[in-house]
């Protein structure tokens, strides 16, 4: 009998503090006005250089998506991330940071300016210092996230075609190189580390998305990789905005090559005189691509005709 009421006691202990955990878990995801993540899973922290860390977007093996890969740079006087992911991450982010350091967040660079990749911003505060593309500000400018009340969130400083922070092993270069993903894509870049962070200029080895409405471009997505390709030096890994693993030097140069044979065909087409759907449908790129996802095939060739059709330009 002694064992029964033990055991029962323990039972209604155990049940409490699980109350108590769910609870206390519930009043740090609503800090400063964030929303809790729908994902169950939560994105571990990964070294991938020195003072360079890795917060996955997607939890490695399931489906749970917590918004863009979130890069983070240890400096002497404190951390830099690149892109927050969805809103409501932010004490994720944080949390994940306080695993590898107890320095604070001085600065945010995003890459561009989609929520799954700016959502977090705010939780953050007004206190840090944000830096964009100077296109990429004129587009979160029209984002309820930074409109109204939270027009004060909305970056501070901004760059045209480069800048450089800071200095020694902690420089970053900030580079833009023209339309792709969006008209304000950021590449970032760690010259001691040999490191590029791409956001979804190169987001991951697939048909990439071109956003149109703000600025992306499929005619000159190519181009624009292919001059961050020849205009950046002494880079040996690229972190993409959504893939799942850290990418060689090599890999960007073949996604310059992929979106480029993808738009020849496609011009090829078009100038044939093909639906966008023929173009679509006979569309074959080469074997050493086989391994992308060419699940947006079918709309970036319609963009392509979209943008063909606008031009008074003889398509090559």
């Amino acid at each position: 009998m002694k064992r029964v009421i033990v055991l029962t006691v323990l039972l209604a202990a155990g049940g409490l503090s699980l109350v108590v955990a769910g609870l206390q878990g519930q009043g740090q995801s609503g800090q400063r006005g964030q929303t809790p993540s729908q994902s169950k899973k939560v994105p571990q922290i990964e070294k991938v250089r020195d003072n360079l860390y890795w917060i996955p977007g997607f939890e490695p093996g399931t489906p749970d998506f917590n918004g863009s890969n979130t890069w983070a740079f240890v400096m002497d006087k404190g951390v830099i991330i690149i892109d927050t992911k969805n809103p409501g991450m932010g004490q994720t982010i944080l949390d994940q940071l306080k695993t590898v350091t107890d320095k604070p967040v001085t600065t945010i660079l995003n890459t561009h300016t989609h929520g799954d990749h700016t959502g977090s911003n705010e939780f953050f505060g007004s206190a840090v210092e944000t830096v964009v593309q100077e296109n990429t500000k004129a587009y979160m400018e029209k984002m309820p996230n930074f409109s109204a009340d939270k027009a004060k969130f909305l970056p501070k400083k901004t760059f045209k075609d480069k800048m450089s922070l800071f200095s020694g092993k902690e420089k970053i270069d900030l580079y833009y190189f023209g339309p792709a993903h969006t008209g304000g894509d950021t590449w970032i870049v760690f010259p001691a580390l040999r490191t590029m962070a791409s956001g979804d200029a190169f987001g991951r080895e697939a048909t990439p998305l071109i956003d149109t409405n703000n600025g992306g471009s499929p005619l000159h997505f190519h181009e624009t990789v292919a001059k961050a390709v020849a205009g950046v030096k002494n880079v040996d890994v690229v972190l993409t905005g959504h893939g799942s693993r850290v990418m060689k030097w090599q890999d960007l140069v073949d996604h310059a090559e992929f979106n480029r044979i993808f738009l020849e065909d496609t011009q090829k087409a078009f100038k044939a005189g093909e639906s966008a759907d023929q173009a679509a449908a006979e569309l074959k790129m080469p074997d050493k691509f086989k391994g992308y996802n060419m699940g947006r095939l079918k709309e970036n060739v319609g963009k392509i005709y979209v943008e063909l059709q606008k031009t008074t330009v003889e398509p090559k």
